[in-house]
């Protein structure tokens, strides 16, 4: 019997975590139909893409053997799903022209008030005023701000005020449904959560701040309260690093780099006596 390698002990003292990160996906895919087989699929294209790409060696060309090797899927079915690229992650057309939108709103001393609040805005330009029309004009040309304005108000992410102003909803800052804009939004904050982690755990010194504050053992009412609290506290943060990033964009010269600011705040009933993880 071969001795374990200190790779493998590693890869032991990760199987606790990962079970536990993934649970709460394993739950999403029962609830939405991705079944085992369709997971596996999937996951041995990744496990190829990511030994092709991320393991390549410097100045060697990457070989079927070594991709099988650091992954343990059969060469034969290494040589078949070599080539086949990185997942797409392309923003969609509209929730980019989107979110542009909403950020210069929530970030634009000429959008807001003193408090870094959205104005409501007129609905066309009415000499200096800020208007809806010109919010749209400053980010693109390409569509007509009323065309905007009518597919905000059938997705309930702007309403008119009694004065006929146009009001950033609530519901602009949150996309919820399970629609195209939410699911994005869900692959794009949690893959960089878990990127930062990653990163931290394998590099000598971690390099991202990822930190959270937690208690246990709270009654209904503390966690509900602080829940709440935490709420406000991560907006003000949102909102102050959307203004300082906006603001600094301005004069930047641009390049090939993004940047995410990224909150959470989670609560839960634990049961007296919980049942062991995997």
């Amino acid at each position: 019997m071969s001795e374990p390698t200190d790779r493998t002990i590693e890869g032991a003292g990760l199987h606790a975590p990962v079970a536990r990160l993934l649970r709460p996906l394993v739950r999403l895919f029962v609830a939405r139909g991705i079944t085992f087989p369709a997971l596996t699929t999937l996951l041995r294209e990744l496990y190829v893409n990511v030994a092709e790409y991320d393991f390549a060696l410097s100045g060697k060309d990457q070989t079927d053997s070594r991709v099988s090797l650091l992954t343990g899927i059969h060469r034969k079915e290494v040589a078949r799903l070599r080539g086949a690229g990185a997942p797409v992650n392309t923003v969609p057309a509209a929730l980019s022209r989107t979110s542009r939108i909403i950020a210069r709103w929530l970030a634009d001393p000429a959008f807001t008030d003193a408090g870094g609040h959205p104005l409501p805005l007129h609905r066309v330009a009415e000499g200096e005023a800020a208007s809806f029309e010109t919010l749209v004009a400053s980010v693109t040309r390409d569509l007509r701000p009323r065309a905007v304005l009518d597919e905000w108000l059938d997705r309930g992410l702007a309403i008119l005020d009694p004065q006929g102003r146009v009001v950033l909803a609530e519901a602009a800052y949150v996309p919820r449904g399970g629609g195209e804009p939410q699911l994005y939004y869900f692959g794009r904050n949690l893959h960089d959560h878990i990127a930062a982690s990653v990163a931290n755990v394998m590099g000598e010194a971690p390099r991202f701040l990822e930190r959270a504050v937690h208690y246990d053992g709270l009654s209904r009412e503390l966690a509900e309260r602080l829940e709440a609290r935490a709420r406000e506290i991560a907006v003000e943060a949102l909102q102050r690093a959307n203004r300082e990033a906006h603001a600094a964009c301005e004069t930047d010269p641009g390049g090939p780099y993004r940047w995410n600011f990224g909150l959470y705040v989670y609560a839960e009933d634990v049961p007296a006596d919980p049942a062991p993880e995997a």
